[in-house]
C-alpha cells in the first residue's frame, strides 16, 4: 500500500508541475532509438514476469524532444501495454521517420479499449469501466499527452476490443523544422 501511495503522490506532483509550467523541458535534436532502448530496459522485468514478448524495430530517426521527460511519457504508454496485455502476449515498438515527424508506434495484443473510452483516456484520473479492477490511478496517459504536447508533438490511439491497442506518438523531426538530420 505504501508503494501505491508513493506512486500516486509522485504522479500528482509531476502533473502539478506540468500544469503550473514549473517543469521545464529541454528540447533539442536527439536520436530517438537510445531513449526507446532505455525505456525497454526499464520495462523488461515487468514484461518478463507476465511472459510478454517485446519486439523493438529501431530506426535512425532524429527528433526534437527532452530525453528524460519523453522517456517518462513513453514508459507510461508501454507500462499500460504491459499491464493490459494478458500473459503470453506481444508488444511491438516501432520507430519510423515521416515527412515532418518521428513516429513511435506502441502496439500490444491486449484487451483493447472500448470506442466509448478512447476520447477520454487522456483525461486526468480517467479510468475506463473495463479496467477499474486493475492497478492504476488514471494519470499516466494524461502525463504522456501533456509532455508530448509541450514538445510540439501529438498522440493518437487506435484500438479494438480483444485485439489490442496501438498508440502513435509523433515528435517533431529535423525535416519538419527545415533542418537536415
Amino acid at each position: 500500500q505504501s508503494q501505491k501511495l508513493s506512486f500516486l503522490i509522485t504522479s500528482l506532483v509531476k502533473a502539478s508541475r506540468l500544469e503550473t509550467e514549473m517543469l521545464v523541458l529541454h528540447v533539442k535534436l536527439y536520436d530517438v532509438s537510445p531513449m526507446l532502448e532505455e525505456v525497454l530496459g526499464q520495462i523488461a522485468p515487468k514484461a518478463a514476469q507476465k511472459q510478454l514478448t517485446i519486439e523493438f524495430v529501431p530506426g535512425r530517426v532524429r527528433a526534437f524532444f527532452d530525453p528524460k521527460w519523453t522517456a517518462e511519457a513513453i514508459y507510461n504508454i508501454v507500462d499500460n501495454a504491459v499491464k493490459y496485455t494478458p500473459s503470453g502476449g506481444k508488444i511491438r515498438i516501432a520507430l519510423m521517420d515521416t515527412e515532418l515527424f518521428a513516429r513511435i508506434e506502441i502496439q500490444d495484443t491486449g484487451i483493447g479499449i472500448p470506442e466509448t473510452d478512447t476520447a477520454n483516456i487522456f483525461q486526468r484520473f480517467y479510468r475506463g469501466r473495463s479496467v477499474s479492477e486493475e492497478e492504476g490511478v488514471g494519470i499516466g496517459l494524461y502525463l504522456a499527452r501533456q509532455i508530448i504536447a509541450r514538445e510540439n508533438g501529438y498522440m493518437k490511439v487506435k484500438s479494438a476490443i480483444g485485439k489490442g491497442t496501438s498508440f502513435f506518438v509523433y515528435l517533431p523531426s529535423a525535416a519538419g523544422k527545415g533542418l537536415t538530420a
